[in-house]
């Protein structure tokens, strides 16, 4: 089978201030942390052992994920004293596992509804070092992007440019052979785009792409992130998560955490997700927004196209519109 590596120690600067208190992969989507969806996507594939490679805040993950029990999962934590990069972060992470089976890689930046355990079979059918998940975009010049031959080996990996030779771009899921990892430098910092990858390709080593265009989004801005947790609650991306969580209610409109109380008369819309412990009042319209938990919405509230931080409280007729609140701070979002 595979263990898992799942790369969550980023700052995540791009999705400031949502990222102010709260690690980027513990931010909330579809009621739940970023995380917890991607750690469903690996028990999915098979996966049941995953470490989690932490930096930024990492204290905030093993109070809410634990030994991983409660997620039908074995997780285990790694904790970077300096950040190491990604490919250092990898390296560092698979010193608590064995040698006998693959490493899948996830990125913590990353939502996606792609054929993980095909990738894996396809990485085994190839006898291969490397597989990466590949999918295909518009405009590739903000991606790396990865030409392959007719046989889906790679040829190359080209970091971000202005004339991208191909559309046919990284999406940052990485089957690994183990051999592969113990290469890696270790208590060193390493870019694994732009160093590691270029190097096994230049070197002859087996590098394979494997193109999936299933649901992928790259959730590193708060835009982004907002139609991350839209695309869950409606089902445009497989939210494989609450299948097993607690909720209230779902539907396309709406994902209602379970705890959460809403007044008969409140309307919720646009995919919007209410989270655990929030109370709704009397008259609040809700629309395409993400409530975090413990939130308290006061009557005749209107919200769009907003992220309410964990543990706010809004006042009764406010008027917010695409905007982060956190404990009475208000910042305009870049939508």
């Amino acid at each position: 089978m595979a263990v898992g590596i799942l790369l969550v120690g980023g700052f995540g600067t791009r999705l400031m201030p949502l990222t102010r208190h709260t690690p980027k992969p513990m931010l909330p989507v579809a009621g739940l942390p970023v995380t917890q969806h991607q750690l469903a996507m690996a028990r999915n594939a098979g996966i049941t052992t995953v470490v989690l490679a932490t930096s930024y805040l990492s204290e905030v993950f093993i109070p809410y994920f634990g030994d991983g029990s409660k997620f039908g999962m074995k997780l285990l934590y790694a904790v970077e004293k300096e950040p190491l990069g990604t490919g250092g972060a990898i390296r560092n992470a698979a010193d608590l596992l064995g040698r006998d089976e693959s490493i899948v890689i996830f990125n913590g930046d990353v939502l996606s509804s792609h054929n993980l355990r095909g990738q894996i079979d396809f990485h085994d059918k190839n006898s291969a070092d490397v597989t990466l998940h590949l999918t295909q975009v518009d405009d590739a010049r903000a991606y790396g992007c990865v030409p392959m031959d007719s046989n889906g080996r790679v040829t190359a990996f080209l970091e971000k440019m202005e004339n991208p030779p191909t559309n046919t771009i990284n999406a940052g899921c990485y089957v690994f052979s183990p051999s592969v990892i113990d290469e890696i430098a270790p208590n060193t910092v390493v870019s694994i785009e732009r160093e590691t990858f270029p190097h096994l390709v230049s070197s002859g080593k087996k590098v394979f792409g494997y193109l999936d265009q299933s649901y992928w989004l790259d959730i590193g801005t708060p835009k982004a992130l907002m139609q991350g947790s839209r695309d869950l609650v409606s089902g445009v991306a497989d939210a494989l998560a609450l299948r097993d969580a607690k909720v209230l209610s779902h539907s396309p409109q709406s994902v209602v955490m379970d705890g959460a109380k809403i007044d008969t008369s409140a309307t919720i819309s646009g995919a919007s997700a209410i989270g655990p412990g929030s109370i709704i009042g009397a008259g609040v319209h809700i629309d395409g927004s993400i409530i975090g938990s413990d939130v308290v919405i006061g009557e005749g509230a209107t919200i769009t196209d907003s992220f309410i931080a964990s543990g706010t409280h809004i006042e009764k007729n406010s008027q917010i519109s695409g905007s982060y609140c956190e404990k009475g701070e208000i910042s305009l979002l870049n939508l």
